[in-house]
């Protein structure tokens, strides 16, 4: 009789406390009863707002529940701290103002500030860019543009199963943060869409991006200064312009990138594969401690490069050197075709020479015959099979 009498009481906790009785019901807040409508053409950011104060004070764990439609939000901030885990559940899609100025010059659509322990879960956002690449292409005056989803100075952060279309700018910033998982994300954008990077990274400490799929008009990962500990698995990346460090290097006093690695993934037309950018220009930054790892690459026009050279329109960097200092970098097990004749580039610092630079089991054609690879200013080790041929 005992065994069943355990069984029982398991099963009435279970019940308990997924049926309603305890405080998980209480603290379960649908955004439909503050209002908001599912038609995409109400306006639903005071909703929003409001269910957001009330998860904010729950004293208890709090989701906010976005049911199937399609809700109308203009730029909003999610503002913390709050007393405890907030996670938001999304079924339905965020869609941005038709009107691309409605979302004015702050640089964000959805904010997340001063926030710990937030998880958003599922959903879509539909940021209807395609006007404001219009206005950016014609050369008109355009606003500066909205990043679809920001987590600036936020702690303990999930993001599992979002899709992003469409982004204005950069689908989704991690900017001053610390211990932030991303897993299962899409997000897309058309090939020509201007500055449209997928997820970009700066300032931040424990960031982990897996299984995710991004599909672009710029970096399918930039990463910034004062990033590490970033580790990248099972990305799917192409059109875009790769997975970039960089660009470093704009300012003199700028804080270093170290401890990042990039393993099992595949990139498919990009314009780079696995790239580190740095400013032709004086800076005391650094970059070490990078592993590119077993990455398949598909036609992509540079699947190997280091560019310390990088000076746009040769504005503000004239007859300079970068300052950048980049050791420590391992490329293993990279294969696949190049779009391009020079597989590999090591365009590296005169005035501070890329040091401990390792080729390890590189194979990777162009048009079925063996690349060629580039270096200056570089040195490091190579062993295993080299195609092409290693120029350290």
């Amino acid at each position: 009789m005992a065994p069943k009498l355990v069984v029982s009481c398991a099963i009435l906790f279970h019940l308990l406390f997924f049926c309603g009785t305890s405080s998980y019901a209480a603290s379960s807040i649908n955004l439909i009863k503050y209002g908001a409508k599912p038609d995409g053409k109400t306006d639903s950011t005071q909703p929003f707002l409001k269910a957001w104060a009330v998860a904010c004070k729950s004293a208890t764990a709090a989701t906010v529940y976005v049911p199937y439609g399609r809700y109308l939000v203009k730029a909003v901030v999610f503002r913390g701290p709050c007393r405890n885990r907030i996670t938001v559940r999304i079924d339905g899609t965020i869609v941005a103002p038709t009107d691309y100025r409605a979302l004015g010059n702050s640089g964000y659509w959805i904010l997340f500030t001063k926030v710990n322990r937030v998880s958003v879960i599922g959903g879509t956002l539909d940021a209807k860019g395609a006007g404001f690449w219009a206005c950016r292409r014609s050369g008109k005056n355009c606003p500066v543009g909205a990043r679809s989803i920001t987590f600036n100075w936020a702690n303990n952060i999930l993001v599992s199963g979002l899709t992003s279309i469409n982004s204005q700018l950069t689908h989704f910033v991690i900017n001053s943060c610390n211990d932030v998982k991303v897993q299962n994300v899409k997000l897309y954008a058309p090939d020509q869409s201007p500055n449209t990077d997928g997820i970009h990274v700066q300032s931040s400490t424990g960031v982990t991006i897996t299984g995710s799929t991004l599909q672009t008009g710029d970096d399918c990962i930039s990463i910034g200064p004062g990033t590490r500990n970033l580790v990248m698995s099972s990305i799917k990346c192409g059109p875009g312009h790769g997975v970039s460090i960089g660009s470093l290097g704009r300012d003199l006093n700028e804080a270093g990138v170290q401890n990042v690695t990039l393993t099992n993934s595949v990139f498919s037309g990009s314009d780079n594969g696995v790239r580190i950018k740095t400013w032709a220009r004086s800076s005391n930054g650094f970059v070490k401690n990078v592993v590119f790892q077993n990455i398949i690459m598909n036609n992509v026009k540079n699947p190997i490069i280091i560019d310390q050279n990088y000076c746009p329109s040769n504005q503000g960097c004239p007859r300079q050197s970068s300052g950048v200092k980049i050791s420590g970098v391992t490329y293993k097990n990279i294969r696949g075709t190049s779009a391009t004749q020079e597989a590999v580039t090591f365009d590296c610092s005169r005035s501070s020479p890329c040091r401990g630079i390792t080729l390890h089991d590189i194979k990777l054609t162009y048009m079925n015959k063996a690349a060629t690879s580039s270096c200056k200013n570089v040195g490091g080790t190579s062993r295993g099979v080299l195609v092409p041929k290693s120029c350290l």
